[in-house]
């Protein structure tokens, strides 16, 4: 009702009368209020082990670590609805406070577009079907199933929020935009006052994205960062037109040009976000992260549909004032290499988005559902991804509007030479060539990087020379000047990092898959591997199968790692030694990281018999249940809880047994070992990093004269 009223406000303070928009205001606000303590409430129920609440007994249990009750609200379908909502009511609010005393005539219609998207989230959570965050069981459990295994991970279980923090961030300046569309006030007013929010949808699409790609290179055990799964690719397609935005808008700001294609971009940008929810929520494609029985999907959709449909119409009734009267004056300019950029960007999220549905699409047209693996996403996107290093480096050292050959001959020199030079050093010391696409990125990035910092030295030396003082300290007031343009250029700079190592790693990576027996050794690139011996554990959720592993390089010790396996319990409600093996089994890799190369290890145990005898197990207790203890229970209902304690500490016991002869040198079988040598991975992480620091350091606010600006 609250957000309903708002919308309501919001339309008819559209006629100019204040006091309705004041009230459209303070009911974003007041929508902030409910939702925190909706989140509150949600959140005091897991750690009140609160089993009537569906969404308690399906995602927690009594043995649940208490982080993962925090955090486990948004591995539900309804948690995570409810979050959507809860971070759009925050951004929504900071927006509104940010704009109270400007662009009057927008505001009200940007009010309106928010407020009415999470009326749809509202709507959905309380009509949608089973999706309830506050549903309630009518018989309430002892205890609950627990959290999904592959979840109990920090960086997985932080991932979501950062996503939906970027996805919903969004929605700000693709709401100010539609308001300027129907206002007609489509100058670069509104991308001023929510360039930040872009900014920071960007950041934290970045963080997410990379923390899942921690998460699946440490947790799954396949051996990679990137897999291409659908909901990866739903996550990295609104961050490459949110890249591309961020950066046409300056184009807009400084030229006055490309308006028609940054209402485009974040409308394409949020539609993006959406689908990536939608994607998520309704499973129509296969990917460990959807849920794949769901009730939304139409429903998000239609939403989709909605803002598509709307927007183009919106779009297409302005082009008279869209059109800018400015044309590029030369290729060789700043400007034209942003739209080159924009244009590979947009590019690469073609080539995902194709890639990502043509399992429908192929069903549509030949009634069979094909995937589209790896090898294909790499051929496309590889040169699109190599294109992006190269202007981004070359964007830097062109002027607005045009450069003259001199001008483009001082700048360039050093950046081709440094290119060169490290070209000709990666063919003669290097074996570099064995891979042409990592070679033109090695070669690439070197012009970048010399570039970048050319550009900063250039414009330090100048204040230097006007204002004296040391190049450090010059060097640190040209970028706290212009915190936009040094902040995109840290990022460049992460990127172009990130880029070399995700070249580096899958181009000269070496894989093997061995099966050895305890004891036994195999050298892989230079690195000695022995399996020393196998362990065995339980925990109060798991089995953990694991082995002692010695890595040697040069005759010295290198590692001494310990992957594991860990089995969990099926969440049918039953409870016996064979579930262990029904239900989710995840990994916990070895892991030796460093700047030249990372050392990768996970297992597959070799349980067969185990498992034999666990079902062996199993039929004798369901015998003896039958035949001991239910009579019991019978003939005194009192005793059982009492004999329901005594069975748990049986089978905890013959478990334990069951599985120590795991290690039991007579009986220990082989153990396949998956061995990964990745050069330059920690190189990825350490680009990410840096980018995520630039991001930041571009959008935190200037001091004095310089904050203003934003009409």
């Amino acid at each position: 009702m609250t957000a309903t009223f708002g919308v309501v406000a919001a339309l008819i303070g559209t006629r100019g009368d204040r006091r309705w928009v004041d009230a459209s205001r303070r009911s974003a606000y007041a929508l902030a209020a409910l939702m925190v303590i909706c989140v509150v409430a949600i959140e005091v129920s897991f750690l009140r082990d609160d089993f009537s609440l569906s969404v308690v007994a399906n995602h927690s249990s009594v043995d649940t670590p208490v982080f993962y009750k925090l955090t486990a609200m948004w591995s539900s379908q309804e948690g995570s609805l409810l979050l959507w909502a809860f971070l759009l009511s925050i951004v929504a609010s900071i927006s509104l406070f940010a704009t109270r005393n400007r662009l009057r005539d927008l505001v009200p219609w940007a009010t309106a577009v928010m407020l009415g998207i999470a009326v749809f989230f509202t709507s959905l959570m309380l009509f949608g079907g089973n999706v309830n965050p506050f549903a309630t069981l009518s018989q309430v459990p002892s205890d609950g199933t627990g959290l999904n295994p592959l979840l109990q991970h920090p960086s997985m279980i932080i991932h979501p929020p950062m996503l939906y923090t970027g996805y919903v961030s969004l929605t700000v300046p693709f709401a100010f935009a539609i308001g300027a569309l129907i206002t007609r006030r489509v100058d670069s007013a509104w991308i001023k006052s929510t360039r930040g929010f872009a900014l920071v949808a960007w950041t934290f699409l970045s963080i997410g994205i990379i923390l899942g790609a921690r998460w699946s290179y440490t947790e799954l055990g396949w051996g990679g960062y990137w897999a291409w799964d659908p909901v990866e690719n739903a996550s990295v397609m609104p961050w490459l037109i949110t890249t591309a935005y961020i950066h046409s808008i300056m184009v807009q700001e400084k030229r006055n040009m490309l308006k028609v294609w940054n209402v485009s971009l974040i409308v394409a940008s949020f539609s993006l976000a959406l689908l990536g929810t939608f994607l998520v929520r309704s499973g129509v494609l296969e990917s460990i992260h959807a849920f794949g029985d769901s009730t939304v999907g139409p429903y998000f959709l239609t939403l989709i549909g909605v803002v598509i449909v709307g927007s183009t119409a919106l779009i297409i009734s302005r082009l008279d004032l869209l059109r800018a009267p400015k044309r590029i004056d030369s290729m060789a300019s700043r400007e034209a290499v942003f739209l080159i950029n924009n244009l590979l960007l947009v590019a690469l999220c073609l080539v995902v988005f194709w890639g990502t549905f043509f399992p429908l699409i192929s069903e549509f047209f030949t009634g069979n559902r094909s995937t589209l693996a790896a090898p294909w996403f790499d051929r496309y996107t590889t040169p699109l991804a190599i294109g992006l290093v190269l202007f981004t480096g070359i964007g830097p050292l062109l002027a607005w509007r045009q450069i003259s050959w001199a001008g483009a001959r001082k700048v360039f020199t050093v950046p081709l030479l440094v290119a060169a030079a490290t070209l000709v050093v990666l063919l003669v010391l290097t074996d570099a060539d064995r891979s042409f696409w990592a070679l033109a990125v090695f070669t690439l990035a070197a012009f970048t990087v010399t570039a970048l910092f050319q550009e900063t030295w250039r414009a330090a030396a100048a204040a230097r020379s006007s204002s004296g003082g040391s190049i450090p300290a010059s060097i640190r007031k040209v970028m706290t000047r212009n915190r936009r343009r040094y902040g995109g250029y840290i990022v460049h700079l992460g990127l172009v990092i990130l880029l070399v190592g995700v070249a580096a790693s899958s181009s000269f990576e070496t894989k093997r898959d061995v099966e050895l027996m305890p004891g036994e050794s195999v050298t892989i690139d230079g690195y000695r591997t022995t399996y020393v011996q196998p362990t065995v554990s339980r925990d109060s959720q798991a089995l953990i199968f694991g082995a002692d592993v010695r890595v040697e390089r040069d005759g010295r010790q290198f590692a001494s790692l310990h992957p594991t396996r860990r089995y969990y319990q099926a969440s049918d409600g039953t409870r016996s030694i064979f579930g262990y093996f029904r239900g989710e089994a995840t990994s916990e890799v070895g892991l030796e990281a460093g700047l030249r190369r990372d050392y990768w290890v996970s297992l597959e145990p070799e349980t067969s018999d185990i498992q034999r005898r666990a079902k062996t197990a199993d039929r004798r207790f369901g015998q003896f249940m039958r035949a001991r203890v239910l009579p019991a229970i019978r003939e005194d209902p009192s005793r059982q809880g009492e004999l329901a304690a005594k069975m748990t500490e049986v089978q905890d016991i013959a478990t334990d047994q069951i599985i120590t002869s795991y290690v039991d040198p007579g009986l220990a079988g082989p153990v396949t070992f998956r061995v990964i040598v990745s050069p330059m991975v920690t190189w990825i992480w350490i680009g990410a990093l840096v980018a995520i620091l630039g991001a930041l350091f571009a959008a935190w606010p200037a001091r004095g004269p310089r904050r203003r600006g934003a009409v």
